[in-house]
């Protein structure tokens, strides 16, 4: 048993951070790996006995359930009505008091499973309901399956909430984590088709890396249990909780590897910040290179799918590294000028005339008349330049000033105090729309 639990609880942890860490940016992905996470830590609680462990595992059982409320509300169209309340409704409301009625049912035991299970399941039984409320047509595959795992994973939730003493308590922990597996896949679909970038390719890379690293370090553990003279299912408390630990340890280091070496960068180079940021740049193009969809025809595009790459590519504007899985690559416009320049299309060179054409495009909405102003001519311009070229964050409550000249000083306080945030979000989507039209229609 030691070692399905252990290969369950690797199978989720591994997704888990793979999800969080393949686009922290977008909130499905960081709350779905989250809960898988959570789930997989649940598993680990599972083969140990004792009332604390039983009540954190109880906690962590349950936490799915809040978690996954938050990732279909991030699923809802970005012009649901309903979205932006029901966000803040999750985040101030559900998550906390969800939270700490879990905590109340794991520590004062029997009679609080039923209201348990109520408060959490309510709520995204609700999220559901939005997610099929939210939808302009027929129910299309990916939503089928969001709707129907979501419904399985509610029946397996209430398992774990209430137990109802006629299953093992594995086989339904296993069953419930099937059906977070399946979500969180569906997912990462999500997310790759929105962004015009290929998933098998980094998927399996992630997934042999963990596998490798699971097997090596956690046979050891398993070899040493053998040499004890015990089974693996005999293994004692301090030799389960090895097992756990190694594979998690190894799992962890591997899927989240660039992460790992960006904060050994940060000590070892600690004094030279040119060379660390020369790295972070070479392993994120490394990493985008599996996510990179050649087989992506933009011809085939329609409009609103166009935009939202260019939406995208102007997001990641300063990261060079992520513009290389940018379907944008194909551009024409891009391929005429590396023609001119006499270079064989080598995905950083792409990138970096992807990103040389996004400021022409920019540049292009820049009024003539002076360097900078807040008048309706310029709403296009400020928009997109100052926010993803300058890189001012008007919107955090300790922002960097720190390398802003005059000008990029002045639209961040204009920003700041006369432009709500939604106003600029609304502002990006339209000029984004102007940056794509003239992307679309050079040739050089």
């Amino acid at each position: 048993m030691l070692v399905l639990a252990v290969a369950a609880f690797a199978v989720a942890w591994w997704l888990g951070l793979y999800l969080a860490g393949r686009d922290p940016a977008d909130s499905a992905m960081r709350r779905a790996g989250l809960g898988l996470v959570s789930y997989a830590l649940a598993l680990a609680m599972a083969p140990f006995d004792g009332s604390v462990v039983d009540a954190l595992g109880y906690v962590l059982a349950g936490l799915p359930a809040l978690i996954w409320t938050g990732v279909l509300l991030a699923l809802l169209p970005d012009g649901a009505p309903w979205r932006a309340p029901a966000e803040r409704a999750w985040r101030f409301v559900v998550l906390p008091l969800g939270l700490a009625e879990l905590v109340a049912a794991a520590v004062a035991g029997g009679g609080w499973e039923p209201l348990t299970a109520v408060l959490v399941l309510l709520p995204l039984a609700a999220a559901l309901w939005l997610v099929l409320r939210a939808r302009t047509g027929p129910l299309e595959l990916r939503q089928g399956v969001v709707v129907l795992a979501t419904l399985l994973f509610g029946l397996g939730a209430v398992a774990v909430l209430v137990p109802m003493g006629g299953l093992p308590d594995w086989l339904v922990l296993a069953a419930v984590g099937v059906d977070l597996v399946v979500l969180g896949v569906v997912v990462a679909v999500t997310n790759a088709l929105e962004s015009g970038e290929a998933l098998g390719a980094d998927l399996r890379r992630s997934a042999v890396g963990a596998l490798l690293a699971a097997a090596v370090f956690g046979g050891q553990v398993g070899l040493v249990t053998l040499a004890s003279g015990d089974g693996p299912g005999d293994a004692d408390d301090a030799l389960r909780a090895l097992a756990f630990g190694v594979v998690g340890a190894a799992i962890a280091v591997v899927t989240l590897a660039s992460a790992v070496q960006a904060a050994v960068d940060r000590l070892a180079f600690a004094g030279t910040p040119a060379l660390r940021a020369s790295r972070s740049e070479l392993r994120d193009a490394s990493d985008a290179l599996p996510r990179r969809d050649a087989r992506h025809h933009l011809d085939d595009l329609d409009d609103d799918a166009f935009v939202r790459l260019v939406r995208d590519a102007l997001r990641n504007y300063g990261d060079l590294g992520k513009l290389v899985s940018s379907p944008l690559l194909a551009l024409p416009a891009v391929d005429a000028r590396l023609a001119r320049g006499g270079r064989d299309g080598h995905a950083l060179d792409r990138a970096t005339e992807l990103k040389a054409l996004l400021l022409e495009s920019i540049e292009r909405l820049r009024p003539r008349d002076a360097d900078f102003g807040t008048s309706e001519e310029w709403r296009h311009f400020n928009a997109l330049y100052f926010p993803y070229v300058a890189g001012i964050r008007p919107y955090r409550r300790q922002p960097d000033l720190s390398g802003l000249d005059d000008t990029s000083r002045r639209a961040f306080d204009w920003l700041r105090r006369y432009v709500p945030e939604r106003t600029l979000y609304n502002w990006q989507n339209a000029a984004a729309r102007v940056v794509a039209h003239d992307l679309r229609t050079r040739t050089g």
